[in-house]
């Protein structure tokens, strides 16, 4: 990629991926070094998520994580960036009310350098508020991380036919309030490809099927260095990968040409 007359993607360019029905490609980074390398392979989006929690804070859940955290890492992520989209996670309570949400984002956005901030769960309210102050908003359903302590455990969303039709309108309701993209987690693979036909913005599946508009790994499953157990939904790139940089680049093609996920990452 020549960086010389590279543009930056924008929440346009995004959008109109989907509408021509390019796949698009999205791993989680939390620093300069894995950014650059990242955007220099041509993924398009790096999420700066509370996972690193987990994959870089060494804690079982991402609830430790603050925003000062995710501040420090999305800084370090946007400024070695050049093309990528770069959207940052709003940690566990840092959005309960739709002021404390424009404060944290605000964060986010002039000392991360982020350019969406990404919300768990239905709160149009909250996603409206922010996109009124000119904010990009991220929605998240399906399995909801920040949620672990009411879920008990992580496990497939989504199911039944009942809370199928739910998501479906919660996905709707946070498009009709201005989220411009939407992260689905492990829901079934039928369920991702009906929200994704559903919606007109992009939606980001991880572990929720081929046919959503695009896909997201955390960089250390994919890479087979996480702490935990690698989801069933992740991929050891690395397997059959000479470098860390041909496995990305293993990753983002495989995304691009619909060849990731398969049935056996998906529910």
């Amino acid at each position: 990629m020549n960086h010389s007359t590279v543009k930056p993607l924008s929440v346009h360019s995004l959008a109109d991926m989907k509408q021509r029905g390019e796949k698009i490609s999205c791993l989680t980074a939390y620093d300069a070094s894995f950014s650059a390398l990242i955007d220099h392979i041509g993924v398009d989006i790096m999420l700066v998520g509370d996972s690193l929690g987990m994959t870089i804070q060494g804690h079982g859940t991402t609830l430790p994580v603050t925003i000062t955290d995710m501040v420090y890492h999305t800084r370090c992520v946007s400024h070695a960036r050049q093309r990528a989209y770069v959207i940052a996670d709003l940690p566990f309570m840092s959005y309960s009310t739709p002021v404390i949400a424009a404060k944290n984002a605000a964060k986010l956005m002039q000392l991360g350098g982020a350019q969406m901030v990404k919300l768990e769960g239905t709160r149009p309210d909250i996603v409206s508020f922010l996109v009124e102050q000119g904010v990009p908003v991220c929605g998240h359903l399906g399995l909801l991380p920040q949620h672990i302590n009411q879920l008990g455990r992580y496990a497939v969303q989504g199911k039944n036919r009942i809370d199928a039709e739910k998501m479906i309108a919660d996905a709707l309701r946070l498009e009709q309030s201005g989220a411009a993209l939407l992260v689905l987690e492990c829901v079934p693979a039928s369920l991702g490809k009906e929200i994704s036909l559903q919606l007109g913005i992009p939606v980001i599946g991880i572990g929720a099927g081929v046919d959503c508009d695009g896909q997201v790994l955390v960089l250390q499953d994919m890479l087979n260095i996480g702490t935990g157990k690698r989801p069933r939904f992740s991929k050891d790139f690395m397997q059959h990968a000479v470098s860390i940089e041909a496995a990305i680049s293993a990753y983002h093609e495989a995304v691009k040409q619909s060849l990731f996920p398969t049935l056996d990452h998906s529910f």
